[in-house]
């Protein structure tokens, strides 16, 4: 397997011989307006420039995973430059018909026992932030990937550390775990992803794991830096199990 960072969520994943594209946010840097209610109202949103072309990330893409419609996973520039017949999987039948509205037509919804050429694809929960933000913040999934000529690889998603994450380690034991680690946030209302101290958690449920954290610093209401990151990891000893990579990085397992 081969795992790269393209920017905030967005990954690319070469997985028992299939590549699959995750939340792709592909706006060139400054295209949307900040959100809202959020640090860095100067700011518009990506802070960041793709690190590959659209071309190259887009090309021979067997498969595109959305975990939810938030602009920062799938967005008006991955509606545009996607064939409208790739294989989409998304979290509910809700999903289904906001990607259908936008044109595309092999549309598949997301259970925990969905197969896509041997690759076994597990929808797993999450949630997005905790209390009274839920409600605004929405369903999201992460996702299972099994094959028998692979690692199992566990995409958490945009979620904060709880009780449902713990059961997804402890049942399906993943080698490598993606977390969106930004600890992004509005001036109320708390982390909507995980901060650092949901992903010792993390690497405390999963010691043997490797934990690779993205969506970081690349939309206005972040506020873990990678640096910040890196430096608490090795003051909880965690260091060796974290990988925190740079836009365009890739990691093989």
């Amino acid at each position: 397997m081969n795992i790269q960072q393209i920017r905030n969520a967005t990954l690319v994943v070469q997985y028992a011989g299939k590549k699959i594209l995750i939340d792709p946010f592909l706006a060139e840097k400054g295209t949307y307006p900040p959100f809202p209610n959020s640090l860095r109202q100067d700011q518009n949103n990506p802070l960041t420039e793709l690190p590959v072309s659209i071309d190259e990330i887009i090309h021979n893409v067997d498969a595109v995973i959305v975990t939810h419609l938030h602009l920062d996973h799938f967005d008006d520039a991955a509606k545009e430059a996607l064939p409208k017949n790739i294989k989409m999987f998304v979290q509910n039948e809700e999903d289904a018909a906001e990607v259908r509205n936008a044109g595309f037509n092999n549309i598949e919804v997301l259970h925990e026992d969905n197969v896509f050429e041997d690759i076994q694809l597990i929808k797993t929960k999450g949630e997005h932030g905790r209390g009274e933000i839920l409600k605004l913040a929405g369903l999201v999934c992460g996702v299972v990937f099994k094959h028998q000529s692979e690692k199992t690889l566990y995409v958490a998603g945009d979620t904060v550390w709880y009780d449902a994450v713990q059961e997804v380690i402890e049942t399906h034991n993943p080698e490598v775990i993606v977390v969106n680690g930004g600890d992004n946030q509005f001036l109320e209302g708390g982390s909507l992803v995980m901060e650092k101290e949901d992903i010792y958690e993390v690497s405390k449920a999963a010691p043997d794991a490797k934990i690779i954290s993205v969506h970081m610093e690349a939309v206005n209401h972040w506020t873990l830096s990678k640096e910040e990151l890196k430096s608490y990891s090795k003051d909880k000893d965690f260091s060796d199990q974290l990988l925190v990579p740079e836009d365009g990085e890739s990691y093989s397992f």
